[in-house]
């Protein structure tokens, strides 16, 4: 496998590089210490990962992140000093896959690309399942093809995976907690963020009027609910 680091300070590259020759050898470490440099890698290496830095000197790392998502879904971890939840969730909604503050542990990282990974991976065809009808959307669990009002919608696997989950307990509302360990993992039943702006994501591809929902339904303080659309 190959990861990108975007980062401009050497030490923070020394230390990612070693933890993965140490901890995952089997995985090559290319890097850029700036934002126009790192975009060229990712054109001519593609790689499995990129770990991008926010505070670059050539340009704003949500630059660099918008111009990936604008071709390409490959995992990207943002690792930077940027504590604030807004920052947070702006990367989020930009298309990052995670968002990790420095300083962090070498543990952490590993952990946490690893569980991307895992939840990037598209997953397993289900053959036995029956496809979901309904008017206005149709999902066929057996080739993960998801048609609303006609028109195929192109789905990210987390997205996917959790319209999953939704459609396949539709009436029952799931909590904050049991949908952050499906579709993320353990690791993050506390990051309530992720979940808000995945919700949000699928209101915006599902829904006629994504402000007023009718299919994604919040139970306010409890979770979410995926209510069959309605026949007008």
């Amino acid at each position: 496998m190959k990861f990108l680091v975007i980062e401009d300070n050497p030490d923070i590259v020394d230390t990612v590089s070693l933890c993965f020759e140490l901890r995952w050898p089997e995985v090559e470490i290319i890097s850029a210490v700036e934002g126009g440099q790192g975009l060229k890698l990712f054109k001519a290496e593609s790689p499995d990962v990129i770990i991008l830095d926010l505070g670059l000197p050539d340009t704003d790392g949500f630059d660099v992140l918008k111009k990936i998502r604008s071709s390409s879904n490959v995992p990207v971890v943002i690792l930077t000093v940027r504590g604030d939840e807004m920052d947070k969730v702006k990367g989020l909604e930009l298309g990052a896959d995670d968002y990790i503050t420095k300083p962090f542990s070498h543990i952490e990282l590993l952990a946490r690309i690893k569980a991307v990974l895992r939840r990037t991976r598209l997953p397993e065809f289900r053959t036995g399942e029956k496809p979901f009808r309904s008017p206005g959307m149709t999902i066929d669990f057996s080739t993960r093809t998801v048609t609303v009002r006609g028109q195929p919608i192109s789905l990210t696997p987390i997205e996917y995976n959790l319209l999953h989950y939704l459609v396949v307990n539709e009436g029952t509302v799931l909590t904050h907690r049991a949908l952050l360990e499906k579709v993320w993992g353990e690791e993050y039943t506390d990051s309530s963020e992720y979940l808000k702006v995945y919700i949000q994501r699928l209101r915006n591809k599902l829904e006629a009027a994504p402000s007023n929902p009718r299919l994604l339904i919040s139970e306010r303080g409890i979770g979410y609910k995926f209510v069959r659309p309605p026949s007008d």
